[in-house]
């Protein structure tokens, strides 16, 4: 059980399930095509391989390297109220530093491979998935990238990625309302990414506590859409200030529905000044060049040559 948030975070299901190149060779011995338990590896002599950790506490020195677009405090915990227990804090703070660790690790492989990983975070139903369907169609063959889906259950949206031709990993969390380091080390690891390539994930929707867990990306996108309201960044702060950019999706909305776009651009910019904005609709395509063209900035690829 996680105890940041109280959500049985623990033994996730992790399986390759389509898309373009789904027959690739990974070169390990699991099985892709079965669940693959996040929670069983173990680091195997020097070299770090995502899917292989140690399952126990790190220490807090292993946190949240700074510089990537998270605060430096990220794994800290304030002091307990009246009534709260020491431990229980203590306990949070383990567990978030151990994270850390595992994911400072994810970013080195990451880095040493030349893979850009992404983490997209959102509520349930602000249009990720969609988002990325179209992105996927409209670039094919312009920019690889595959995709780690984050869902409590079923591989819906999986299906729906790989049906738009990207490869894709399917996390299923059972109750567990956030991906955490050590998932998507195991993810990395069915996935295989190739040198030069993007990897894009879907998180599990939630506005809350996915963003006190790095997972090892280099950028953090979040999205919200016309419909939640315009409150959402006064609403959920520590989420939007951990954005390197945020997406204003479902822009076609904006005739139908009550949505003060002054105050909802004045409260990112207050919450997080250093973030770009975005306004798209993947429906219409408003705004998407933008968003592509933000991508081939960041793209490993082009950048090596």
């Amino acid at each position: 059980m996680c105890a940041t948030c109280g959500c049985a975070a623990d033994g996730a299901e992790i399986r390759l399930i389509a898309g373009a190149g789904a027959d690739h060779e990974h070169g390990h011995d699991h099985d892709a095509g079965h669940g693959y338990d996040a929670g069983h590896g173990h680091e195997v002599g020097d070299g770090y391989e995502p899917g292989h950790w140690h399952g126990h506490g790190h220490d807090a020195g292993h946190g949240h390297e700074a510089g990537h677009g998270h605060e430096a405090d990220h794994g800290h915990v304030a002091a307990p109220r009246a009534g709260e227990s020491d431990r229980t804090v203590l306990l949070q703070h383990k567990i978030l530093a151990r994270n850390d660790g595992i994911a400072g690790r994810n970013r080195d492989w990451l880095r040493q491979r030349g893979v850009l990983m992404l983490n997209l975070m959102s509520s349930p139903g602000a249009g990720k998935t969609t988002l990325l369907e179209r992105t996927a169609r409209d670039l094919a063959g312009t920019l690889s990238f595959a995709v780690i889906e984050g869902d409590l259950q079923t591989a819906l949206d999986a299906t729906r990625i790989g049906a738009a031709g990207c490869r894709v990993v399917q996390i299923n969390t059972g109750v567990g309302c956030h991906l955490d380091a050590a998932m998507v080390a195991s993810a990395l690891r069915v996935l295989d990414p190739a040198a030069g390539s993007m990897v894009i994930i879907e998180n599990v929707g939630n506005l809350v506590c996915p963003a006190m867990f790095d997972l090892g990306e280099a950028v953090r996108v979040v999205l919200a859409s016309v419909p939640e309201g315009a409150d959402k960044p006064v609403k959920y702060p520590h989420m939007f200030r951990q954005a390197d950019l945020v997406l204003l999706s479902k822009a076609d909305l904006l005739p139908y529905v009550n949505f003060d776009t002054e105050r909802y651009t004045s409260d990112v910019r207050a919450i997080s000044p250093g973030a770009r904005m975005m306004r798209l609709s993947a429906v219409t395509g408003e705004g998407m060049p933008d968003w592509y063209q933000w991508l081939r900035d960041r793209n490993p690829a082009a950048a090596g040559r």
